[in-house]
């Protein structure tokens, strides 16, 4: 039976702030208020202006951060990449690649930052790997990776919570998983999340933290939707 790492509970839930702009991030952050401590800044802000001012602002406010570009590029890149990002103060980072890619960020990183390296997206199945090369099953690559991951020296994984209750038995209990595709029990199915798992699943096949994102900033009160979920969590920990 795996052992819960020391997490405060309300810091398990990651809210993936995927919007248009920093204006309309900073009025969800601020709707949100003391329901989410930490936030997902991807993509899709990225290109947007502000940024890294915008990840400043959420320091400021005594939020943790979890930068999800996934870089994948020639290690040395990677790695100053991930080196720039440690500057920043944000908590998280996500990366793809082989073993030497890997390698090259764990070794960048300082401070706060640890390096998740990415399994296989959630929105994957055997039939997307299958039309991308991969012949193996999901699962597999799955613990795979993971195991590859933690010889790198990679802090943790980002895998889908259907998958985590295997990594648990075949991969040491340090690395962090990091679970997104969260979808509510009446909430599932209706985007292009192929590999779902609810709250209470996720957190009892072995996650440390979880992904959430389209539940609550669709919701038409998100704050009452992320204390919703921040209640499920307690509910599993007081356990």
């Amino acid at each position: 039976m795996f052992k819960h790492k020391a997490i405060p509970p309300k810091e398990r839930l990651i809210f993936a702030l995927d919007v248009a702009d920093t204006e309309a991030a900073r009025d969800l952050v601020t709707q949100l208020d003391d329901s989410v401590r930490f936030y997902k800044i991807g993509l899709e802000l990225f290109m947007a202006d502000g940024f890294f001012e915008f990840l400043d602002w959420l320091l400021a406010r005594d939020r943790k951060v979890f930068v999800d570009l996934k870089f994948f590029d020639v290690p040395a890149t990677v790695a100053a990449a991930v080196r720039q990002l440690s500057k920043r103060g944000a908590h998280f980072c996500t990366i793809h690649g082989n073993q030497s890619i890997m390698e090259a960020a764990a070794e960048a990183r300082s401070g706060h930052l640890k390096v998740l390296a990415v399994t296989a997206l959630t929105s994957l199945d055997r039939g997307d790997l299958e039309d991308m090369g991969f012949d193996c099953d999901v699962e597999e690559l799955v613990l795979s990776r993971a195991r590859r991951a933690l010889e790198a020296g990679c802090d943790g994984v980002v895998a889908s919570g259907m998958e985590v209750a295997r990594m648990r038995e075949a991969v040491d209990e340090r690395l962090l998983v990091i679970t997104p595709g969260i979808r509510p029990v009446d909430n599932r199915g209706g985007d292009d999340q192929k590999r779902v798992v609810t709250v209470e699943e996720a957190f009892n096949n072995g996650a440390d933290y979880i992904v959430v994102g389209r539940p609550i900033r669709k919701a038409d009160d998100p704050r009452v939707a992320a204390q919703a979920i921040q209640d499920s969590i307690r509910q599993v920990f007081e356990q």
